[in-house]
């Protein structure tokens, strides 16, 4: 036995001490497993696991062979496999797991009888949740639950079912019987189990308490803006303008235009930059195997071939306005378009009719307004410029796009509150994308849902302010 091997034996053996004394292995119930190559190190079934020792830890291979057998010691039954082994093998064969742990807790039991007659066990808004891999504060974690059998080993072929079906979950309930959960390596399966616990006995306290545990706490009432917030800032479309004008007014005018513009700018300075970038996202694509026909066209053409790479371009420029792509050269591009459209008054910017008078009441107030669009700055003022209630741009303060990051990265709104001067707990901001607020919320920014006709639903749980008009904030 080499040595890291018998590291490895030791450590399930501490392992099995800590989880006894949490409870998860008490009465020779439970059991433990950690990989280290093509070798797994599982404990033996029948013995008290607070006091297992490295020699008595079985050897088996990814197929579930045993490779070593512990000798029998004196006045001791012959070690005999954990019958877990059949359904350890499943999270080691399917998801490539380092370790899997088995858990006779209390809790474990409990919570599946808060879900008699269900196949999953589900919770939401808990910090703790943070520590699944792959899942955050505002998701529903979902737990797979599969019905208790006799014996062990019956169980291995619901398991390994349920792991298929379920391929975001790490781990498994069995009713009225435990848990099964794994991880990458031994120290993220000792945390899903650890956070698991800890989220099923939070269900069965705020249960027992008649608490809805898969429900979002009920948000503060949302105090004045003009009383609490110094800065507030703005989405455009879905917020201060309907989905729809941008949808069957901009983007159709900048696909059905940009043939014409590209032609007749070809050669001026904003143009080529443009274009210039848009190549390098149609390499990008070609790079990541995600281009289609007309990406594909774009990356290889050269852009001194005058026709050709105008025809090449038109073509990648309106696909991707089609997919409405947030990228900084298309919506450079589309700005310029409708700069046209807007000083001939073919278009006029479409703002919500309880937009203007909120606006109005900031600026009496002192608050001073931002926009943050994915549409760029040049757009946006034109937009507001332009508007059905004539130029608003008097009571904007600012405008931001994409160049000052993602809209649904952290960091964005960090540079954001950079640029004003303001703490975050001063800016409001108004989107109805819930990622957007998301991030926001993440920079300390306070967000608001903003919930319109023609918006896309919001179908995941969250804990923010919704508002249906300006009116509302």
């Amino acid at each position: 036995m080499s040595n890291s091997e018998f590291e490895t034996k030791k450590l399930i053996c501490e392992l099995c001490r800590q989880f006894f004394d949490q409870g998860w292995v008490t009465g020779t119930g439970g059991s433990i497993s950690i990989r280290m190559d093509d070798k797994i190190f599982m404990t033996p079934s029948g013995v008290q696991k607070e006091r297992i020792q490295p020699d008595e830890i079985f050897t088996v291979d990814i197929n579930g062979a045993v490779t070593d057998t512990p000798v029998q010691k004196p006045g001791c039954r012959e070690p005999k496999l954990s019958d877990c082994a059949p359904l350890f093998l499943h999270a080691y064969q399917q998801r490539g797991a380092g370790a899997v742990l088995h858990s006779h807790s209390a809790c474990c039991n409990i919570v599946t009888s808060l879900f008699e007659g269900q196949s999953e066990f589900t919770i939401s808004h808990q910090e703790m949740i943070k520590g699944i891999d792959g899942h955050g504060y505002f998701d529903t974690l979902r737990i797979p639950i599969i019905e208790n059998t006799a014996w062990e080993h019956e169980l291995a072929d619901s398991l390994g079912e349920a792991i298929a079906k379920n391929p975001k979950s790490c781990a498994v309930l069995v009713r009225r019987h435990g848990m099964y959960v794994w991880g990458n390596s031994w120290e993220q399966a000792k945390r899903h189990g650890e956070c698991l616990h800890y989220l099923f006995d939070i269900a069965i306290r705020m249960k027992q308490l008649g608490m809805d545990f898969n429900s979002p706490p009920r948000p503060l009432p949302l105090p004045s803006a003009s009383k609490a917030y110094k800065h507030v800032l703005l989405d455009i479309e879905g917020t201060t303008t309907p989905i729809t004008f941008v949808k069957d007014t901009l983007f159709p005018y900048s696909s059905s235009h940009v043939a014409s513009f590209l032609r007749t700018t070809w050669a001026s300075t904003p143009t080529t930059s443009a274009v210039n970038q848009l190549q390098e996202i149609a390499k990008e694509d070609v790079t990541k195997a995600v281009a289609n026909a007309q990406a594909v066209a774009f990356a290889e053409i050269d852009l001194s071939c005058g026709e050709r790479a105008i025809a090449a371009a038109t073509e990648f420029a309106e696909l991707c306005i089609r997919e409405d792509r947030k990228i900084t050269p298309l919506k450079a591009l589309q700005g310029k378009i409708w700069e046209e459209a807007y000083h001939s008054g073919s278009i006029k910017g479409t703002v919500y009719d309880d937009f203007v008078p909120r606006l109005e009441a900031w600026a009496k107030s002192g608050v001073k307004v931002s926009i943050y669009s994915s549409g760029s700055r040049h757009a946006q003022q034109l937009l507001f410029g332009h508007s059905t209630h004539g130029d608003l741009r008097r009571y904007l303060t600012a405008y931001f796009d994409t160049t000052i990051g993602n809209k649904q990265s952290e960091a964005s709104y960090r540079e954001i509150l950079l640029t004003l001067g303001a703490d975050a707990s001063e800016v409001l901001f108004v989107t109805d994308i819930l990622a957007e607020a998301e991030a926001a919320c993440a920079a300390g920014i306070v967000p608001v849902l903003s919930v319109r006709p023609g918006n896309a639903p919001i179908t995941q749980a969250h804990s923010f302010r919704e508002i249906s008009s300006f009116a509302d904030v």
